[in-house]
């Protein structure tokens, strides 16, 4: 019987269930071309509203894995990832890489563009001149056993299918559904071969899950699905409700990643870079609990190990490593700049993540189309943050920037993304955790 598209998304639309041959065909289309993408789009927003029950999860994401090649190691290696959710300023991905393996962790990473308001991995290394991020599977593999890491971004041969719903849903509304997101993270670990996940689950307005309990929902369905297939797994429940550190743009946040792989950086950055390469190390066997993992990585950005598997991480990828040394000279760098001021004195109360994500966006560090192309040194700095004490006059959010009209765009998103009081309640950067 011929696979009927339209009733496909039908079934969804009316809170039915798909089995697993009726997946097979839909993706087995997407793949040939002979389900449209304006097809695929309509059945995103039918599940994003209607959702998929846990065999449909399932099934959906094992499909997603199965649709190209899959990296595979000898059994002597045993390969521990992280993962992010997204969301504005995380850098960790730069720290942490290079500092688990500098832990003597083994870590295999694939990582996405960005995604809505939230940076992405690949487009902050690839602000590194010459840097590459497309690696072939058996450079790949080569680099992890001769460095103990690798990353690369998503390529056409892995998870194929997966690619093509990840770019559909960045422009079609449907990114912060907690099935969509499992099924588009899970699929790209099984393939990355490793053995165990660490999940880092953003909460807050500049999280795609808003708030603790949708965060807690992620969580709980990456580990479960996690385990299904076979994989160790933690998931940290972290705030994301004002930016990560103190830098937000590509570039920018690269510059932010070594200052912390050089032992200094924003505490916020540290801690969390710290909290997640102590799960990862006690999940691989090389820490025999979080706090020993904490006190490894602490030690590590401490002594310079950190930096110098950076510079090899960056050296074996074509990049120019003479960024750990000058990075302002190295990294792209907007030509303008504009603050935006306190206009009394007291304490920074609030500071909207969402909004400082939608003004980079603005200014050409994001995407607004599938095609558009980012502008590498669009930045925005935070010179105060929740807690922090400021006066009449003083900076508290500093835009950089090349294009005047660019700006005018990014200022609609800043009315009011801040807040001045007498007092701040101090917020905890980890929240939760879900093993």
């Amino acid at each position: 019987m011929m696979f009927n598209m339209i009733e496909f998304i039908e079934k969804k639309r009316d809170g039915g269930s798909h089995s697993k041959s009726e997946f097979q065909e839909f993706i087995r289309g997407v793949m040939d071309g002979s389900v449209p993408d304006y097809q695929t789009a309509a059945w995103l927003m039918a599940a994003f509203l209607n959702g998929l029950d846990d065999e449909e999860l399932s099934c959906f994401t094992e499909l997603l894995a199965a649709s190209g090649e899959r990296y595979s190691f000898p059994d002597d290696i045993r390969i521990v990832d992280k993962h992010s959710t997204g969301g504005v300023g995380d850098k960790t991905t730069l720290v942490v890489l290079p500092l688990a393996a500098a832990c003597g962790a083994v870590v295999s990473k694939l990582s996405g563009r960005g995604l809505g308001f939230s940076g992405g991995t690949v487009d902050k290394l690839e602000s590194i001149p010459g840097m590459r991020m497309q690696l072939e599977a058996g450079e790949f593999l080569s680099q992890i056993r001769n460095i103990g890491c690798a990353i690369s971004g998503h390529s056409k041969e892995l998870a194929p299918a997966e690619g093509k719903f990840y770019r559909l849903r960045d422009v079609t509304g449907t990114v912060p559904k907690v099935q969509l997101i499992a099924a588009s993270i899970v699929s790209k670990k099984l393939v990355g071969g490793a053995c165990g996940y660490v999940f880092d689950v953003k909460c807050g307005s500049g999280a795609f899950m808003n708030d603790r309990e949708s965060a807690g929902e992620l969580a709980a369905a990456l580990v479960s699905l996690s385990k299904r297939f076979g994989r160790k797994s933690v998931a940290l429940i972290t705030d994301m409700e004002e930016p990560l550190g103190e830098w937000v743009g590509n570039a920018a946040e690269v510059y932010e990643a070594i200052e912390v792989l050089k032992g200094g950086g924003p505490a916020d950055t540290r801690e969390l870079c710290v909290a997640l390469c102590a799960q990862m190390l006690a999940i691989s066997g090389h820490a025999k609990d979080e706090d020993e993992g904490a006190a490894i990585a602490s030690a590590a950005l401490d002594d310079g190990r950190a930096l110098k598997k950076f510079a090899e991480l960056i050296k074996a990828q074509g990049g120019a490593t003479e960024i750990l040394e000058r990075p302002l000279d190295i990294l792209p760098r907007a030509q303008k700049s504009f603050a935006l001021k306190s206009e009394r004195e007291g304490v920074v109360s609030k500071l909207d993540a969402r909004a400082i994500g939608e003004a980079l966006r603005a200014l050409g560090g994001g995407r607004m189309k599938v095609d558009d192309r980012i502008d590498y040194a669009a930045a925005i700095r935070l010179r105060a943050k929740t807690g922090d004490k400021v006066r009449a006059g003083d900076a508290v959010v500093e835009l950089f920037y090349n294009d005047d009209n660019k700006l005018a765009d990014a200022m609609k998103h800043l009315s009011g993304c801040w807040e001045i009081a007498e007092k701040a309640r101090p917020r905890k950067l980890i929240l939760g955790r879900i093993s």
